[in-house]
């Protein structure tokens, strides 16, 4: 189930040091022979989700948990990344790695599901408080293939995988307590405690990327789409922005966005990381 509208914005911080996976450190046409690119980045997402855990006494029972914004920064307990694009004439190889653990401020119970009856929506009323704990790795493997390339800069075609890794842990505090169709003598959820799981998640992608050059000067607009399916009922990536190079090394910021959309009982309802992203690339 995708809700769209339950999205929460949380401001964060990524300092990563190490190769961008993207168009950001591509050269503006083909070189022969081997090239690679590495570039620093720092980027700076809004996180959105909606998780969805298994009752631990309840067989077939969930509960539905959305966080709401805080200060990400604040909470930021680790965060490395590291990317490196390989390319040989029109071939390259590209990989990305990125580990986050953070607390994502303040969350709430929506919506509890006990033995499987039915959904209870839960009243914000009730959420005395909570607070959620993501920790979430994320690896790309993908090849690509230069479709076109010229002064104006080039494009390539690419295919591979995503992974997507999540521990998540959430404390809810609820005034109330909510029992299934058993009464007293069944499980219940309510009061203070504590949820967690896990999940692993892979998909295969396919997209586009490259640079635009504007005009003699060393200017460009880095570009980046990919697309994918698996255990995701749809995952998507893309950025955008303006950078300048010269010579071997070169500036650009912009903006990113990533999507999960899932279904069914996973942890992952959906969730997406958006927002501004600035590199420095070393190109040799």
């Amino acid at each position: 189930m995708y809700r769209s509208a339950r999205h929460l914005a949380v401001a964060t911080t990524l300092l990563a040091v190490g190769a961008t996976s993207g168009a950001a450190a591509q050269g503006t046409g083909l070189q022969p022979g081997w090239s690679f690119d590495i570039a620093p980045y720092v980027w700076l997402p809004t996180v959105a989700a909606d998780l969805r855990y298994s009752l631990p006494r309840s067989p077939s029972g969930t509960a539905d948990i959305r966080a709401d914004p805080g200060n990400y920064t604040d909470s930021l307990n680790a965060a490395i990344a590291f990317a490196a694009t390989a390319r040989y004439d029109r071939f390259s190889l590209v990989t990305d790695f990125m580990y986050v653990s953070a607390s994502a401020g303040a969350s709430r119970t929506e919506s509890v599901n006990i033995f499987d009856v039915g959904r209870n929506p839960i009243s914000s009323a009730v959420n005395v408080g909570g607070d959620t704990t993501l920790k979430t790795t994320l690896w790309t493997l993908a090849g690509g293939y230069t479709l076109a390339s010229g002064p104006w800069g080039h494009v390539d075609a690419l295919a591979g995988f995503r992974y997507l890794g999540i521990d998540s842990t959430t404390n809810y505090n609820l005034n109330i307590q909510i029992f299934g169709p058993r009464g007293n003598a069944g499980p219940s959820f309510g009061g203070a405690g504590r949820l967690s799981a896990s999940d692993n998640i892979w998909n295969g992608i396919v997209g586009l990327r490259g640079r635009l050059r504007l005009g003699e000067g060393g200017f460009f607009v880095p570009y980046y789409v990919d697309v994918g399916a698996g255990d995701s009922n749809l995952t998507w990536q893309a950025f955008g922005g303006l950078g300048y190079q010269t010579g071997p090394v070169g500036v650009s910021a912009g903006w990113r966005y990533l999507s999960y959309e899932q279904g069914g009982n996973a942890l992952i309802q959906n969730m997406s990381l958006s927002g501004a992203y600035l590199a420095v690339n070393f190109s040799f």
